[in-house]
């Protein structure tokens, strides 16, 4: 059973990392992505490290620096139309503490790595949903094996949108799921639609603290 005070951490790390993202697109508007990555890393380098939420132990807390994450790279931002390949294709998802997650297929984006399907939450909140696992997964100094997350709306990870109905997506900014660190959170993980078989060196990297 969560406890008032687990709930309420919880609720104060979701609210941090909206704030978070909210900086990152203004960022990217008045300066360039590039100088919003530094602030989406510096600022996730202190919540992870000093949040009472954070998905590291206390010991690793102690042990923390900073997150591995890959130089930016222009490349691999893009503003990727929505085409309806695969729209309404219906997921269901089974996690360890959360039960089935059930998604929406919205369609389908052309990324500068691949096209992949892109996901809308079933359930109460209904936010956007994209992941990735990618030829790195698994991999000694790579990322994590279960796949990693670019958008996920209902918990704040969000760039923002493009011209027209187009999504901005930049890759740079993908990062592990919680569970990476801890399994005690409820991870969705990347479908056969949203892997690709070529490294993507970009975002946060995996390792143990």
């Amino acid at each position: 059973m969560v406890s008032p005070d687990s709930a309420l951490r919880t609720a104060d790390w979701r609210r941090r990392m909206f704030d978070i993202y909210a900086q990152v697109r203004q960022a990217a508007e008045v300066g360039s992505p590039s100088s919003a990555h530094d602030l989406w890393r510096r600022e996730r380098d202190e919540l992870f490290g000093s949040h009472p939420a954070s998905p590291l132990s206390d010991e690793a807390k102690r042990r923390f620096s900073r997150l591995t994450v890959a130089p930016y790279d222009p490349e691999l931002r893009c503003e990727a139309d929505i085409d309806d390949d695969g729209a309404g294709q219906q997921l269901e998802v089974p996690t360890g503490t959360d039960g089935t997650v059930y998604f929406e297929r919205l369609g389908t984006v052309s990324t500068p790595v691949g096209r992949l399907a892109l996901w809308r939450l079933a359930t109460y909140g209904g936010g956007l949903f994209l992941p990735l696992r990618d030829g790195l997964a698994g991999r000694p100094d790579g990322t994590y094996g279960g796949g990693r997350y670019l958008l996920d709306t209902i918990k704040g990870a969000h760039l923002g949108e493009g011209p027209g109905d187009s999504l901005i997506l930049d890759f740079n900014f993908l990062y592990n799921p919680s569970c990476a660190y801890d399994e005690a959170w409820a991870c969705p993980l990347p479908g056969p639609d949203n892997r690709v078989s070529e490294p993507v060196f970009a975002g946060e990297l995996y390792a143990e603290y």
